[in-house]
């Protein structure tokens, strides 16, 4: 459980000079950083408002208590003292989903914030753990073995920061709550830059019975994507061309940007032991290189970079196929608002099956969204993901809105590592299932003919052999004619 929290002075401070400026009696946001619980460490790299909903409605609020009829010898009515929060909980959760898009391997969304007086906190703790809860629940991890968050508090009257612990147990309660030694100080300074591109390559077989029931095709691949989390798991890492042992594991010192190199052990072709079964009528491929780039303590070390690259690599790819989905919702809904509802389905079909219920001998490539990395913090990066038909302005927008930056003025400075879009590819099964297969055809050809060639060869070979003798013996009869007719003139 993590004991002591750091969090970068010269962030938190900006934070909290904009609060007093803004004289907003409450708000609510999220909390950036890291926790590593082998350290019982926290470390807080910014805090990110929560934006206003689609209504335009905040989400966060101050309740004020009703006051009751005042009637002879009763008692005053509630102060102020009785005020609570309120808090959209799922607007909350819901930016934190988004946010964590944004974010690279081992940073992540660790907690919520709260501005609020003293006073009100202490009459909300209920309200503000089950939001830190719900922010939990929205936030991806590889693992689930997620069972704390933080809750910092901001509080102006009197103006103090004060950080809590929060256990993620079953029953959320004021008790969850258990306080942090809370300190502020250069957390940038002593970061160290891990960067990996990994190439990705996933077969995966559709069976006819997975056409025929509910099963999308975003469960197909978020099934390969479950299993290649498995492999990545005992994948070996080169780090700076030194391979990393776990049991002599050390500290990372140089401040340039180290290089990970990962290493899968051997493992099974899904698609070539699916060959055997007659249901296969079809192979999803994708393929693609994803970068990864993570951020790593001084006190941590070189292995921890090296999981929080593999988890970044799943979680990555989970987004990617997240926003996919959402895309093709997005277009359900535009083609149904002038569809009656009993086609709604069909549509909804045939746009998550357009690639599986292609000709099996036809070829289909959906691109993939394109990871984009955009300067943040102290020479660190964040990312978005561009859509083949998306462009920079796009990204622009959805940094303003929820991260409540800057928009990046000049494009040039965008690193774009993953050149191409990664693809997803609809094959025939013996297209793309069973490569292997052709290659033994093609080598099986190949040397019949050769076979072929070389029985040619050996008899034009033993054809020349019997013409160069039959020449000679030719010859020899000449020349033996020759001499006898030569002995004869000369008597």
């Amino acid at each position: 459980m993590v004991k002591t929290v750091v969090g970068e002075e010269i962030r938190l401070q900006l934070a909290e000079d904009h609060l007093a400026q803004s004289a907003i009696p409450a708000q609510v946001g999220l909390v950036i950083g890291k926790l590593n619980s082998k350290l019982d460490k926290g470390f807080i790299f910014d805090l990110v408002p929560t934006p206003a909903n689609d209504d335009g409605d905040p989400p966060c609020s101050i309740i004020e208590p009703q006051k009751p009829e005042k009637k002879k010898g009763a008692s005053k009515s509630r102060s102020f003292a009785d005020s609570s929060l309120f808090i959209d909980g799922d607007w909350v959760a819901e930016h934190a989903r988004q946010v964590s898009r944004l974010l690279l391997g081992g940073v992540k969304v660790v907690g919520v914030y709260v501005w609020a007086g003293e006073t009100v906190f202490k009459q909300s703790t209920l309200a503000l753990c089950q939001t830190v809860k719900g922010v939990a629940d929205a936030v991806p991890f590889v693992e689930n073995d997620l069972d704390e968050m933080l809750l910092l508090h901001i509080s102006y009257s009197p103006r103090r920061w004060t950080c809590r612990n929060c256990s993620l147990s079953s029953n959320i309660t004021a008790s969850s709550l258990r306080p942090c030694d809370f300190k502020m100080g250069r957390v940038f300074n002593s970061l160290q830059t891990f960067r990996c591109i990994y190439n990705v390559y996933l077969r995966l077989p559709i069976s006819r019975a997975s056409l025929s029931t509910t099963k999308m095709l975003n469960d197909v691949l978020m099934d390969g994507i479950s299993t290649l989390t498995k492999e990545l798991k005992s994948a070996k890492a080169i780090v700076d061309g030194n391979l990393v042992d776990v049991t002599t594991d050390k500290l990372c010192t140089s401040t340039n940007v180290h290089e990970v190199e990962l290493l899968l052990p051997p493992m099974k072709d899904a698609s070539l032991e699916a060959n055997s079964q007659k249901d296969v009528v079809g192979i999803l491929v994708y393929s693609g290189a994803v970068c990864s780039y993570s951020y790593l303590n001084s006190k941590e070390s070189v292995s921890q970079a090296v999981a929080d690259i593999k988890e970044d690599i799943i979680i990555s790819l989970r987004s990617r196929l997240d926003m996919i989905s959402d895309e093709a919702e997005r277009q359900i809904t535009v083609s149904s608002e002038d569809v009656s509802e009993t086609n709604i389905e069909m549509l909804k079909v045939e746009s998550v099956y357009q690639i599986t219920r292609q000709p099996l001998r036809k070829q289909c490539i959906l691109p993939f969204p394109r990871r984009v990395f955009i300067p943040w913090l102290a020479g660190t990066f964040i990312c978005d993901y561009l859509l083949p038909t998306e462009t920079f302005e796009a990204l622009k927008d959805h940094f303003v809105e929820l991260l409540s930056m800057e928009a990046p003025e000049d494009v040039s400075t965008f690193v774009q590592p993953e050149n191409e879009h990664p693809s997803l590819a609809a094959k025939s099964f013996w297209d793309a299932a069973a490569p292997l297969y052709k290659s033994l055809d093609s080598a099986q050809n190949e040397s019949r003919s050769r076979e072929i060639a070389k029985k040619g060869d050996s008899r034009k070979s033993t054809a020349g052999s019997f013409n160069a003798a039959f020449a000679g013996l030719v010859l020899l009869i000449a020349v033996i004619f020759g001499s006898l007719f030569y002995a004869k003139s000369s008597r």
